[in-house]
């Protein structure tokens, strides 16, 4: 009795399985259920929320983001990843500055354009100003810079020529100041150039921070037409920059001729 039984249940699936209309309602809802499956396994990908970092209070344009400002707040997925410009940590939040040209509302997520760098701010060389020393600004170029391989930071001297025409037009040569900072590195629009390259922007000026006497004397030999002055930077090594000397006047000699040029007024 039971082979018999075997073998009617065989046939019964041997008939089902033959029959087209059964494998193909089959199939359907083998397909189907794929489709529910694979969909709901995308909607649910989609909408797993993930941590991004946001604005906890206003921020107005050049605020230094600290980390009380920072909270986190959970964002479907599939929004974060449609937004390429999101910063989504908050190291990439962090220690960084709300751009000069906008601000960040209260509840705002943080968009990589409108975090920027230190240096990248145009106003930030100013920051690092100490009391009693005011900026100065030296036109260069891209040829005076060699090749715009003068950053923030470094530390370089500043060479000085001059004709004296009262001397028989000798040329005088020499180092006026030794060891000074470099705050930053401008283009002709003001805008910072931090590459060590000439795709970022060609040189026009560097910034420095000088005392008063220091000031009035690159100041006068800008002035100056005569002698024919010129100053330039002088770049030295890595070193250097990393043991710096103070900075000082140099040359007595270059600094006198500076003032016989000039007659100051009280």
């Amino acid at each position: 009795m039971r082979k018999k039984n075997g073998r009617k249940h065989g046939s019964i699936f041997k008939r089902l399985v033959g029959n087209k209309n059964t494998v193909t309602i089959l199939g359907l809802l083998a397909c189907v259920a794929t489709l529910i499956i694979g969909y709901n396994y995308r909607v649910g990908l989609a909408i797993d929320p993930i941590e991004l970092p946001y604005a906890r209070q206003d921020l107005p344009a050049r605020t230094l983001i600290t980390n009380d400002m920072v909270g986190r707040i959970k964002v479907a997925r599939d929004y974060v990843s449609r937004s390429q410009n999101l910063a989504k940590t908050t190291a990439e939040v962090v220690n960084h500055y709300v751009s000069y040209k906008t601000n960040i509302p209260k509840g705002s997520l943080f968009y990589k354009e409108v975090l920027k760098e230190a240096e990248e701010m145009p106003d930030a060389a100013f920051a690092n100003i100490e009391d009693g020393y005011v900026p100065y600004s030296l036109s260069v170029n891209a040829e005076t810079t060699y090749a715009n391989s003068i950053r923030a930071g470094d530390y370089i001297d500043l060479y000085m020529s001059a004709t004296d025409n009262n001397n028989g037009n000798k040329v005088m040569y020499g180092c006026l100041i030794k060891s000074i900072r470099v705050l930053a590195v401008k283009d002709s629009k003001g805008n910072n150039i931090v590459k060590n390259t000439l795709v970022y922007g060609k040189p026009s000026e560097l910034l420095f921070a000088v005392d008063e006497e220091m000031y009035q004397l690159l100041s006068q030999a800008e002035y100056i037409r005569s002698g024919d002055i010129k100053i330039t930077p002088y770049v030295r090594n890595k070193n250097y920059t990393e043991n710096p000397n103070p900075t000082t006047v140099d040359s007595n000699t270059l600094r006198n001729f500076i003032k016989s040029q000039v007659t100051e007024l009280r």
